[in-house]
């Protein structure tokens, strides 16, 4: 008689164990389904505009905010950074849910940094990097990544409450002072044959914005696109046989040390390695450069290390084994 209860509460375990297991997976899937399938709104960009008091430019969905700090007089190893040399603050916009996500980076001053990131922490944005981008540079820059997500109208309340924090503690708008300038003689077209690219000009700095179509990168489900600032990009100013090249690398973790070594061994100095974002699938890593010298043999550096990442890195294995 008991072997038989004892049976009869072994079978009754088993399958109510069994079924408790089977409902955990139905919960989890479920879990899984709802946060890999998120429908997006389109985004208001006349809601950002009025709530910030500033245009920006739309790139399909996403929507930017960019504001030259043209009042900071800053200049490297005698070159002289303007905007366009990495000096602009910015403020991305893209859809997320009902409503949006945003991605920025703010040009600060040492004196600056302190009320400002109290501001981004009042206002309930996230902080996820404050670094260099220079070195020798005179004043000294900082970099300050925000972040956050919510409905537009906020999130674009959030946004003008921290770019009045950088007014209120410059006393001035950075973008009213007049916009400056920088004279160049390079020859675009030489550089563009080595790169393999084609470049912008704007006020005497010609750079190159290279995406990354080979990753498709995420932040708290959203991908960050090239417009978001997943980009390599290098600012070129001077003359063919002195030229001052700025900029930052976009990398995969297995890239960087090979980046790195590529760059020194060019020549080109590498000032600042860091990251971005925090929760970004996959990891990744930028670094900034700054290197003077003729600006042919800046190029071929940069295009060697463009080489070691990416498409350009399967490109050239492939011509090393042809």
């Amino acid at each position: 008689m008991r072997s038989y209860i004892s049976i009869f509460i072994a079978l009754f375990l088993f399958v109510n164990v069994n079924a408790q297991e089977k409902t955990k997976v139905k919960e989890k899937t479920k879990g899984i389904a709802s946060e890999t399938i998120q429908t997006n709104n389109p985004l208001d960009v006349s809601i950002i505009e009025r709530e910030t008091g500033l245009k920006g430019k739309q790139n399909k969905e996403e929507y930017k905010i960019t504001i030259p700090q043209n009042d900071l007089q800053v200049t490297v190893d005698g070159f002289k950074i303007i905007p366009a040399m990495g000096l602009g603050t910015w403020v991305a916009f893209t859809p997320h849910g009902s409503g949006t996500m945003i991605m920025g980076d703010l040009v600060l001053t040492e004196n600056d940094l302190k009320s400002v990131q109290q501001e981004v922490i009042n206002q309930g944005l996230t902080i996820s990097a404050i670094h260099n981008h220079f070195i020798r540079n005179h004043p000294n820059i900082v970099y300050m990544h925000i972040g956050g997500m919510g409905a537009t109208d906020e999130m674009s309340r959030k946004v003008h409450a921290v770019l009045m924090a950088i007014q209120a503690s410059r006393g001035h708008n950075p973008a009213s002072s007049p916009a400056d300038s920088v004279q160049t003689s390079l020859d675009a077209k030489s550089l563009d044959a080595i790169i393999g690219s084609t470049g912008e000009w704007s006020k005497g700095v010609y750079k190159y914005t290279i995406g990354r179509p080979d990753v498709t990168l995420k932040e708290h489900g959203s991908t960050i696109t090239t417009f978001f600032g997943f980009n390599t990009w290098a600012a070129w100013q001077g003359t063919t046989e002195k030229a001052a090249v700025a900029g930052d690398f976009t990398m995969l973790e297995n890239e960087v040390e090979p980046v790195i070594k590529t760059l020194i061994q060019h020549g080109i100095e590498v000032v600042a390695l860091h990251n971005h974002m925090v929760h970004e699938q996959p990891r990744i890593f930028f670094l900034h450069f700054w290197g003077v010298g003729n600006a042919e043999q800046l190029a071929r550096g940069l295009k060697a290390a463009l080489n070691e990442t990416g498409k350009g890195k399967s490109d050239h294995m492939h011509m090393m084994h042809h």
